[in-house]
């Protein structure tokens, strides 16, 4: 039987330390036990961490007290009180950030190309959680300090990070829901004669551990896609993230032959229009990263409800990259007899 839960006013001492997280279990969970459905629903936390906090009485279900394997009919409200811990361990550093809104709940960030956003092997330093870290050491109470989506090394552009575990939790429940706005730019090779939509599953290339591809067994990515400008031979275009598997956008229009410029895992070999100008051909060479950019973001503002829309104009590699190829559209125009 399922115990009342203790009194909070019991333990007044840590009602200012604690933060209260709430989840209804969706009914496609029935059947499943309690630890299995929170491990899913609060991804952020440990298996061993949540059980913890079942067993003290910090996670409740439907306001009561519960073993682990109690097993869900689905609808129930799960309670979980999370004292706030030490979560993300790097050393602050002073990295500028080009914020774009701040508040108690949430940032906005431009990232640069070129910036990794979590430490691991080889990039122990330098990094965006280390900046994250040094403008507000709150966030090493945070899962990976407050960031709940990521965008690679070298592709720049919007990220929101949380300052809350209510935040983290209400933008990670957004991203899985689908109600979060993502939209990329992206110059890829060929000429493209109209949007689309690829659906195609997303996992971990059979021989290259860095590398995903498309894999039937992979996890389901949906990536839309429209033309903004044509080039000679190539194309701007809008990406829209339906899903967020890594590589995605790259992945994605690497599989439909249009791969990214500057791509260095999926871009293939270098293209030049013919007869290409000389800046054109010079700019293509020396393009080393992914032409990528996340240009919109739009998502429900934890705290207040409202909807929040930002835009980050592209950085100036990417835009003297679309400068020159308007230029040699321009000069190829030209030449062509008339």
């Amino acid at each position: 039987m399922p115990q009342p839960a203790p009194d909070p006013a019991d333990r007044p001492e840590m009602e200012d330390e604690r933060e209260l997280l709430e989840a209804v279990v969706p009914l496609e969970h029935a059947g499943r036990r309690f630890d299995q459905a929170l491990a899913e629903l609060f991804p952020d936390f440990s298996r061993s961490r949540l059980t913890a906090w079942i067993k003290s009485g910090e996670a409740l279900l439907d306001g009561a007290e519960v073993k682990p394997r109690q097993m869900l009919r689905g609808g129930e409200t799960i309670t979980l009180w999370v004292t706030p811990s030490l979560e993300t361990r790097a050393e602050p550093e002073p990295i500028p950030l080009d914020l774009r809104h701040a508040d108690e709940e949430v940032l906005v960030l431009n990232k640069p190309a070129g910036l990794v956003v979590h430490p691991g092997a080889g990039n122990p330093r330098g990094t965006l959680v280390n900046a994250l870290l040094h403008f507000d050491p709150k966030l090493a109470e945070l899962p990976r300090a407050g960031i709940v989506h990521r965008l690679d090394k070298d592709t720049s552009g919007l990220m929101v990070v949380a300052r809350s575990l209510r935040a983290h939790a209400a933008l990670v429940e957004q991203l899985s829901s689908r109600h979060v706005h993502r939209q990329y730019l992206a110059v890829v090779a060929g000429s493209m004669v109209a949007g689309g939509t690829v659906d195609a599953p997303i996992g971990r290339h059979p021989g290259d551990r860095i590398r995903q591809a498309v894999n039937e067994n992979g996890r389901e990515a949906v990536t839309h896609y429209r033309v903004r400008e044509r080039f000679r031979s190539h194309t701007l275009v809008e990406c829209r993230l339906e899903t967020g598997r890594t590589h995605q956008i790259r992945v994605h229009m690497a599989h439909i032959r249009h791969p990214l410029v500057g791509d260095p895992l999926y871009g293939g070999a270098l293209r030049l229009p013919r007869a290409a100008t000389p800046a054109l051909a010079e700019a293509l060479r020396g393009f080393r990263r992914q032409a990528l950019h996340a240009e919109t973001l739009g998502f429900t503002h934890p705290a207040t409800g409202e909807a929040l829309r930002f835009q980050a104009e592209a950085p100036e590699d990417f835009q003297r990259l679309l400068a020159l190829l308007r230029e040699d559209s321009r000069e190829a125009g030209a030449r062509e007899p008339r």
